[in-house]
């Protein structure tokens, strides 16, 4: 592989014009540029149509992609000399974080060289960039956060946000939040009418704040002309039932929700091995239960989704999990290609210009021909 002569060189070029390309943040995430190259390498395997810009320094990653027969001709290199790391602070990043490859990959997004661009690294910095250098879609306060909670439904997962972009929202940006939601589930999970809940102390329709009483109007009012089953107010036990495709709440709640669940996952992992290994006996029904276990690990398997969406912006931008190995940041590139594919910005742009005219049929705003949105 040719070294790169400047910062813009490019050392392979997209073949086929139908190709998706990715942009790839290859220096964030905890277990460096190895893993994220490595997490290419699985993901252009699946993706025949994909194509990835890598950014990062030049020396550390024409090593690491040559390492990987099958990305030959299936990546482009974006030298960027630095990384931000989990410790900096947004605000810094902002100052001073235009040599990184957070911003690079960001950057590439915002120029029309890709429709997606894929980060390990520091959240709170690369949502700063993002609506900086991507800035919000029209009528669009507060962007969003969404992930994907493993559920009973039929696509396996329930869509949640916010879980983290900002820690306010109010009625209205609740309606955005719930618009954007059904178009990911929508887009990203096949549910083709979304059903909305919004997250509260109780189910009951005195309960909860201010905000939230008001926005369960504004959802009620606007789910036919958008397309979704807005089924009033969600407890916490209802993240993984059901009952609900998209669960509606402020950054605060939806972190919070969102870290206890990833921990109480750890602790009941951690639970069960120590329970197969208290005795023989345990051992060998821990033997006789290894294939059941196995499906269970791989249905709730964490790698499997991840990948936070941020929604409301002018780009796609997917959050991949700052410990993710090789196979959680494949699952996040594959998530990208999926929504650039289904043309998922226009279509949130739909959503959120149809938050602002809820009288309008949601099938006919969309360009195009009345898809849904």
């Amino acid at each position: 592989m040719p070294a790169m002569q400047d910062p813009r060189t490019i050392v392979s070029q997209p073949s086929g014009a139908g190709n998706v390309v990715i942009s790839v943040d290859a220096m964030g995430g905890d277990h460096g540029a190895a893993a994220v190259v490595a997490g290419v390498a699985l993901a252009a395997a699946d993706l025949a149509s994909a194509h990835f810009v890598l950014h990062g320094p030049e020396a550390e990653l024409v090593p690491l992609v040559a390492r990987h027969p099958g990305l030959a001709g299936r990546c482009t290199l974006r030298h960027a000399a630095e990384a931000v790391t989990m410790a900096d602070k947004p605000s810094q990043v902002m100052r001073s974080g235009q040599a990184t490859s957070m911003w690079s990959a960001i950057e590439s997004v915002r120029e029309g060289e890709a429709p997606v661009a894929v980060s390990c690294g520091n959240t709170g910095a690369l949502m700063a960039v993002a609506m900086i250098r991507l800035r919000r879609l029209p009528g669009v306060k507060r962007p969003a956060i969404a992930c994907l909670w493993p559920s009973y439904n039929p696509s396996g997962f329930n869509v949640m946000l916010d879980v983290g972009a900002d820690v306010k929202a109010d009625a209205d940006d609740l309606m955005q939040y719930a618009m954007m939601g059904a178009s990911y589930a929508r887009n990203g999970l096949g549910v083709t009418r979304p059903r909305v809940g919004l997250l509260n102390v109780g189910t009951e329709e005195h309960k909860g704040r201010p905000e939230l009483k008001a926005a369960a109007e504004l959802l009620a009012n606007a789910a036919e002309a958008g397309g979704f089953d807005y089924v009033g107010f969600v407890e916490g036990g209802d993240l993984p039932s059901d009952r609900v495709d998209v669960i509606v709440t402020d950054g605060f709640t939806g972190n919070i929700a969102l870290k206890t669940g990833e921990g109480t996952a750890k602790l009941v992992s951690a639970l069960t091995r120590a329970s197969f290994n208290s005795g023989w006996l345990a051992r060998l029904g821990g033997l006789l239960s290894l294939p059941a276990l196995k499906r269970l690990q791989a249905r709730i398997d964490p790698r499997r989704v991840n990948g936070g969406v941020f929604l409301g912006l002018n780009g796609i931008v997917v959050k991949s999990h700052g410990s993710a190995d090789a196979t959680g940041v494949a699952a996040a590139l594959r998530l990208g290609c999926q929504l650039a594919q289904s043309g998922f910005r226009e279509r949130i742009a739909a959503r959120v210009a149809l938050a602002s005219r809820s009288g309008q049929d949601a099938a006919q705003s969309e360009a195009g021909g009345g898809k849904p949105i």
